[in-house]
């Protein structure tokens, strides 16, 4: 009998940049922690420095795993960034991807399954944003950092983005960080909110259901 993998645990210690202080997390598989803060307050550079691609001080760890004692490039399989602008290097959307993608998946991204074979040169900007969530998690990951993933969304795609964001984060149990200027969206996913203001990252109250 195959012993069970323990869930992931991301864990920040004493992270900082010119940006904010030091600041410690604990994040475990399936929860969402959304980082707010107004425009230039550093949290794409936040996200950055998780994904070790911004300099920083301070440790942070994937389980037992240590940031610093792994290859970069090997982190980034492991812990994954979906920046705010999607990069393509083929003009066909399938070239992006597995060959077995979920139908379902693209079902509820509002997507038909005839997207896989449709030119990247023509998507408009919210297809190349849902395209590229799925592209990201169509491969394998431990913890997951979306840059803005709604930003570019209508309010009915906005919401499907999200239930399948929440709900691929408990069947995974990834830790997730999101980045978002929108407190309400915030508070509608996280399970904690970060507000990057002032130089410091301070932890917000999150509101309960009643």
């Amino acid at each position: 009998m195959m012993t069970p993998q323990p869930k992931p645990i991301l864990r920040l210690e004493a992270l900082s940049n010119p940006l904010w202080k030091p600041f410690s997390l604990t994040l475990r598989g399936g929860e969402i922690c959304c980082v707010t803060g107004a425009s230039g307050s550093g949290k794409s550079r936040f996200l950055r420095a998780l994904a070790d691609l911004e300099p920083h001080q301070g440790q942070v760890w994937l389980n037992e795993q240590s940031q610093q004692a792994m290859p970069a490039h090997l982190w980034r399989l492991k812990v994954r960034l979906v920046p705010a602008e999607s990069q393509w290097w083929s003009d066909e959307v399938a070239d992006h991807f597995p060959a077995d993608v979920d139908p379902a998946a693209l079902e509820a991204l509002g997507l038909v399954k005839e997207a896989m074979h449709w030119q990247v040169s023509r998507l408009s900007s919210g297809e190349k944003q849902r395209l590229a969530l799925l592209r990201a998690l169509a491969f394998p990951l431990q913890v997951l950092l979306l840059d803005d993933p709604t930003a570019l969304l209508n309010p009915a795609e906005t919401a499907q983005v999200e239930a399948w964001l929440m709900a691929e984060a408990q069947r995974h149990a990834w830790p997730v960080l999101w980045a978002t200027q929108d407190l309400a969206q915030a508070q509608r996913v996280a399970d904690k909110i970060l507000l990057i203001e002032d130089d410091a990252i301070q932890e917000l109250p999150v509101p309960q259901d009643d």
